[in-house]
Parts: structure tokens; C-alpha cells; sequence
């Protein structure tokens, strides 16, 4: 028997607009704060590849293009500015000279975790008015999407849950 394909709306899940709602309330608490939660010196795109290279310690410029979805130039451009600031050292892959590896600098590192407890602050103060099931839960959720969200969903299981 063959079924009829279902349409992408009929997938998704009834909380979607909700967790849309608070990342823009993020994004405004944010901006609100910007100078108390803000990644100052750096730009938020330098942010992210520093954020990358903690993740995977000695990723090579190419990994860390994909990465980004960004060109060659503009990775190399990133890499500058945050050698520059001491954030960041580059070195040759032990067995392949032509391969450039990046790794955070302890001063890097530093500035991750000032950039986190500034923001982990401002959450605790706000989920202090939370019950702690609620917290909890959140948490877990969050978790969740997290293990999710940056992993592109497998062609085969799509295509399966399109023909179900």
C-alpha cells in the first residue's frame, strides 16, 4: 500500500514557536546587556570560531571553514585578528607540514570562561525565579536540543519519515 507523503508541517513539534520566543528573548537580553554579557574585544563571529576550537582542540583551518560555512580568506582573516590578540596560536599539523592547525591560548581560554560566567550570571539570576522542577526541565530540554540541533538530520531517515 503506498502512502501519501506527509508534509513537513505535520512534523513539528507543538513547542516550536515557544522555544522561538525565548532564543529572541535571548537575543534581547543580549543586546540589552551587551556591555555586561558582550564578548568585547571580540566580534561575535570571532566568538564563534573561538567557541569551535575549544570544542576540537587543534582543528584545522579547512574543518573550521566548514565549520563556519565561510570562505578560505575570511577563516584565515578571523585567525588574524585572533592571533593577534593573543587569543589564539596556529602551528603545522605534526604529519602533514601543508596543514595549519588552531588551538586556543590560555588567554583565549580565559576570556571564554569571563564571556561564560558573565552570562551564566545573568541566567542564574533570572531561573532564581523559577521552580526547580521547572529548571530542571528546561534543562534537560535544552540539552536535548542541543545534541540535535547542529547534526544535520541523516537523508535516510527523512526520507523515510516523509514516506511513513
Amino acid at each position: 500500500m503506498h502512502k501519501v507523503p506527509t508534509t513537513a508541517h505535520q512534523h513539528v513539534s507543538p513547542v516550536v514557536p515557544e522555544i522561538g520566543e525565548v532564543l529572541e528573548l535571548l537575543e534581547i537580553a543580549w543586546e540589552r546587556g551587551r556591555d555586561a554579557l558582550g564578548t568585547a574585544p571580540l566580534s561575535a563571529a570571532q566568538t564563534r570560531v573561538m567557541y569551535i576550537i575549544e570544542r576540537e582542540p587543534g582543528i584545522n583551518l579547512s574543518a573550521l571553514g566548514r565549520r563556519l560555512s565561510a570562505a578560505a580568506p575570511s577563516v584565515t582573516r578571523l585567525c588574524d585578528r585572533l592571533q593577534a590578540a593573543g587569543f589564539l596560536r596556529r602551528f603545522p599539523h605534526p604529519h602533514n607540514r601543508r596543514e595549519v592547525q588552531v588551538e586556543l591560548t590560555d588567554a583565549g581560554v580565559t576570556h571564554l570562561c569571563a564571556i561564560r560566567h558573565r552570562r551564566e550570571e545573568a541566567l542564574r539570576q533570572a531561573m532564581s525565579r523559577m521552580p526547580l522542577d521547572s529548571q530542571l526541565a528546561l534543562a534537560t530540554g535544552l540539552r536535548a536540543l542541543c545534541d540535535v540541533a547542529g547534526e544535520p538530520e541523516p537523508v535516510g531517515t527523512r526520507l523515510r519519515r516523509e514516506t511513513a
